[in-house]
């Protein structure tokens, strides 16, 4: 089933939520509105917004659930203009990066930008608890990404880095979407901790299966080449497994970021020749059961399920 045949007002929602999203990044100075249009109002999944809307409404509703996926939307944004200036990267949501068509001061300061924006939505609410978990999710969210450079440059692959890596870049945004509700709702302490674990559990699912297809998944089903985390030394789980079947000859490709031919294929064939690819669907789907059993602590609903329903889209996507 689709979100429209489980919640027929999310659709509506997401609408006010694009028309809204336009207002709040306006701006008079031609480079930031070009560079916003660019990002934040040419569409996406949108999935960190839907996250918010379904916990609220599978609380029966709370005040200011707009300004909460404005915020969170916004925050996301921020990040992806300054990792793609760090990451070198050449294209955002099969479009030119910003950076390269406007330049890496533009790019940095149009995130500042949109910080800027997501603080007076904040102040929009009210609410300081709010406030200090948006700055407590920023901090992880830095950390983690700087956290992956450090591994990547000193080669400390492990499976502990690994996990505070996807779980301060990802999980950390899609915990404060869903436990943001609950502070908005004033909800039981028991709601609360459902919501903030399916956020960190899905989160997480959800990074783990980026990652994974990174390396497996094709061209076609990608928009770029297999392999972006290899050439920028990126350790994942399937690599980390990788990496302990076969140190000498994955820690060779490794260290020269994949910059022979074939040396993807090969990693790809040794994945599957190991079993590692299976064993991190598994493991992503193991992720994914734990996300769905959080949401047991909330009363059944339509959002409920749609949560749930979500959480299952992404073993459907590693296939």
């Amino acid at each position: 089933m689709s979100i429209k045949d489980f919640t027929p007002d999310l659709p509506t929602l997401l609408e006010a939520f694009e028309l809204r999203l336009r207002e709040v990044v306006r701006s008079e100075v031609e480079f930031v509105r070009l560079i916003e249009e660019d990002l934040v109002t040419a569409g996406g999944k949108r999935v960190r917004p839907r996250l918010v809307f379904l916990a609220s409404n599978a609380l029966g509703g709370v005040p200011y659930a707009m300004e909460l996926a404005l915020a969170v939307e916004l925050l996301h944004s921020a990040s992806l203009l300054h990792d793609d200036l760090v990451d070198d990267a050449e294209t955002r949501r099969g479009k030119e990066a910003a950076f390269r068509k406007y330049g890496n001061a533009v790019s940095v300061l149009s995130g500042d930008y949109l910080l800027s924006r997501l603080m007076a939505l904040l102040a929009q609410t009210g609410r300081m608890e709010l406030v200090a978990m948006f700055a407590e999710t920023a901090r992880q969210l830095s950390e983690a990404e700087v956290l992956q450079f450090q591994v990547a440059a000193l080669h400390d692959y492990s499976l502990e880095n690994y996990e505070r890596i996807i779980d301060g870049k990802t999980a950390s945004v899609m915990r404060v979407a869903c436990e943001g509700a609950a502070v908005l709702g004033d909800a039981p302490p028991a709601e609360r901790e459902a919501l903030a674990r399916f956020g960190s559990l899905y989160g997480q699912a959800f990074q783990m299966r980026d990652d994974y297809l990174d390396l497996m998944g094709t061209a076609e089903v990608l928009g770029k080449p297999a392999g972006g985390d290899v050439r920028e030394g990126k350790v994942t789980l399937i690599t980390l497994r990788l990496l302990e079947a076969y140190p000498e000859e994955v820690g060779a490709i490794f260290k020269r970021r994949a910059a022979k031919p074939g040396d993807i294929a090969r990693l790809q064939e040794l994945a599957v020749r190991s079993g590692a690819d299976l064993e991190v669907t598994e493991a992503i789907a193991a992720r994914v059961d734990r996300a769905i059993a959080a949401l047991r602590a909330l009363p059944h609903s339509a959002y409920r399920d749609e949560l749930e329903a979500l959480a299952r889209r992404e073993l459907v996507r590693i296939k």
